[in-house]
């Protein structure tokens, strides 16, 4: 079964987050539980948790076809003692969000060294960091995103995505989530039969399957190794869109969400439709 959808809008509140994924046809959604521009919000309020669990249930979501997305502004590789607090506690903020509202995972991106520390160390302070809020939540798994590796974003190789799960004590709250775009842009060749298949033989080496948690769907308006993070419609850029039938009609990214982030959420609908269209 594969779950599709894309990250919809939970503007007025997040309990209409499902009320739009199931709007486009999405059998799976991601959403931010808070402003992704602010680092803190106000807690949840009982009744927006009601109607939010209220709402998944009436358009059949269960927390394994939604992906939680943080705050942009989090830095859990941050190399500077107060960043690194400021981004500690607003990612917890978000994990305690997300159990509050029954959700299993939330997505982020690893961290960024800022020119002032190793790579090494960068990802080090990034386990550290991830170390610490599992150790303060009971159930909610913080997902790792690859990144395209632009500017001193780490999570651009697998080796880095690895490097972290080895130094988290408990690898039962970690995953990952691979974004297609992020992907290309990195150097990893989705795009031919010969790339795809050794670009996932590579991830099954170096991370494993076990830990894969979702995927972003997007094309690429750069060009191929470009370390340049810029999304476009499926089909539509540099990609192309047989990497996307490819994906739906493997088994192995069943039951995870599929997720759009593509910048035209006007196609979502037929998005969907058409990735549908691939796994029949």
């Amino acid at each position: 079964m594969k779950y599709i959808g894309a990250h919809v809008s939970s503007a007025g509140g997040v309990q209409n987050a499902p009320v739009n994924a199931n709007k486009i046809g999405a059998t799976a959604f991601a959403l931010f539980t808070k402003n992704q521009r602010q680092w803190f919000a106000s807690p949840l309020e009982s009744k927006t948790v009601e109607a939010f669990k209220e709402n998944c249930e009436q358009y059949a979501y269960s927390p394994d076809q939604i992906l939680a997305h943080d705050s942009y502004l989090i830095n859990l590789g941050h190399p500077e003692s107060d960043g690194l607090e400021k981004s500690r506690a607003a990612f917890l903020d978000e994990l305690e969000r997300c159990e509050a509202l029954g959700l299993s995972t939330l997505n982020f991106h690893p961290g960024s060294h800022l020119k002032k520390v190793s790579e090494t160390r960068c990802l080090e302070i990034i386990a550290e960091s991830l170390n610490y809020v599992i150790d303060k939540t009971i159930s909610v798994v913080p997902v790792i995103e690859n990144t395209a590796g632009q500017g001193t974003n780490m999570g651009f190789c697998f080796e880095h995505i690895a490097q972290i799960i080895d130094q988290v004590e408990d690898k039962s709250r970690i995953g990952v989530c691979i974004d297609t775009c992020h992907a290309f842009s990195a150097g990893y060749d989705l795009k031919s039969e010969e790339g795809f298949d050794k670009t996932w033989r590579q991830f099954d080496e170096i991370i494993g399957f076990g830990y894969l948690k979702g995927m972003h769907l997007n094309d690429s308006k750069k060009p191929f190794s470009s370390r340049v993070d810029r999304h476009e419609s499926l089909g539509d850029g540099t990609l192309g869109i047989e990497v996307f039938r490819r994906i739906m009609k493997d088994p192995r990214f069943d039951a995870i969400p599929l997720i759009l982030e593509t910048p035209d959420d006007t196609r979502w609908a037929k998005e969907i439709e058409l990735l549908k269209s691939f796994v029949l």
